[in-house]
């Protein structure tokens, strides 16, 4: 049975508390009691670890359709035969639990002639059985009734003693609950990991859509004009068809640069990903954003500079400002940020603040420039290069 591999070693364990069984039986004379008895006890170590293997492929999720109903699609006969058949291959692999129940009842009876009191060990099996397999509004009171049960056959037949046997069903049923509840929950924290997984996988999905609609959304566009104008200057004016082209080609390698690096997972920053984090970043600050809806015109060499800057710029506004307004301003040499809040510049020496970005500007000829607004209040951060 799968599931079943190495679990039986651990319920087999716990058969050693029917040794008292055994040990009474042997003591008997070799008649028909013992021989009964001696059967019975090996049915019902069997029948035990049935049962277990039965739970763990329950608690694993292993259902077995009896009857389906469709197959590929479409409806399956029922011929008797067909029905019979299944039922009795499913009794064989998976036996319902109050049948098993049942049977290890039977076999506790079969026993009692030979070993009379010391047969009650059976009972905390039963009881543990039955808590961890039956729902728990009928598994509870078989259990409670085991538990008086075994006290009262413990003090009202004549030459039986009481060995603690309704306690230590009470304990075994109790134990069994607990460790039923805590693999329902093992169950239901794997069902939910899986779930946040699906949901992880969509949301990756979804970005990773955005973010390709944001960076060919006007690109493509943008390339579908200029090469119809470029067709049309072909008879007219062939340097200006020629620039065009030109300016074509730029455009597409730029957004193919980003197809991949998006489509890779590996983009470490890019202009038109920059434009869309901000946009998704302001929002979330509950800041009004205004914002370029594309980078076609800003030249390949400064777009990571700029991009920088933009991410730089509103993780400012957004921890620091205190805005209610932000804009980005885009031209082919310079990108500027502006804000109507109260925020200040933010430095830090990994470079990856206001001071990397002047670093950066620097090392390609250009400046950055930041402090307040001249027109209003707030704050600026401006990177301007050559052209």
């Amino acid at each position: 049975m799968r599931g079943f591999r190495h679990g039986w070693i651990f319920a087999a364990i716990w058969l050693f508390y029917l040794n008292e069984n055994l040990t009474a039986l042997l003591r008997r004379p070799n008649d028909w009691q013992r021989d009964l008895g001696m059967v019975a006890l090996v049915g019902f170590a069997g029948a035990y670890l049935l049962a277990v293997a039965v739970l763990r492929q329950i608690r694993m999720g292993r259902h077995v359709e009896l009857w389906p109903s469709k197959r590929d699609g479409r409806p399956v006969g029922r011929p008797v035969g067909r029905l019979v058949r299944r039922l009795v291959r499913r009794l064989v692999r998976r036996p319902p639990m109050w049948a098993l129940l049942t049977l290890m009842l039977v076999l506790f009876a079969a026993q009692v002639p030979g070993a009379g009191f010391h047969a009650l060990p059976c009972i905390t099996y039963i009881s543990a059985t039955a808590m961890a397999g039956l729902p728990v509004a009928i598994g509870a009171p078989v259990a409670g009734a085991l538990v008086v049960g075994a006290e009262l056959l413990s003090r009202l037949v004549p030459g039986w003693e009481d060995n603690g046997y309704g306690l230590a069903a009470l304990l075994g049923g109790a134990a069994s609950y607990g460790i039923r509840l805590a693999g329902e929950r093992q169950l239901r924290l794997a069902a939910t990991q899986e779930e946040l997984a699906q949901l992880a996988v969509q949301n990756e999905r979804a970005r990773i859509a955005a973010e390709l609609h944001d960076i060919l959304g006007h690109s493509l566009t943008v390339v579908t004009v200029k090469a119809e104008l470029a067709q049309r200057l072909l008879d007219v004016d062939l340097e200006r068809a020629r620039k065009e082209l030109a300016d074509l080609e730029g455009l597409a390698r730029d957004a193919l640069a980003d197809v991949r690096a998006t489509a890779l997972g590996v983009r470490g920053i890019s202009l038109p990903g920059e434009i869309a984090a901000a946009r998704e970043a302001l929002a979330a600050a509950n800041v009004e954003a205004d914002l370029p809806g594309a980078a076609d015109e800003v030249p390949t060499r400064v777009r990571e500079l700029f991009a920088w800057t933009i991410r730089e710029a509103v993780t400012n506004i957004v921890r620091h400002a205190h805005a209610r307004r932000a804009e980005v301003r885009l031209a082919p040499g310079s990108v500027e940020i502006v804000d109507d809040g109260v925020g200040e510049s933010v430095t830090s020496a990994d470079g990856q603040g206001l001071e990397g970005l002047r670093r950066r500007a620097e090392e390609m000829g250009g400046t950055l420039t930041v402090g307040a607004r001249e027109d209003r209040p707030g704050f600026r951060v401006r990177v301007e290069v050559p052209t």
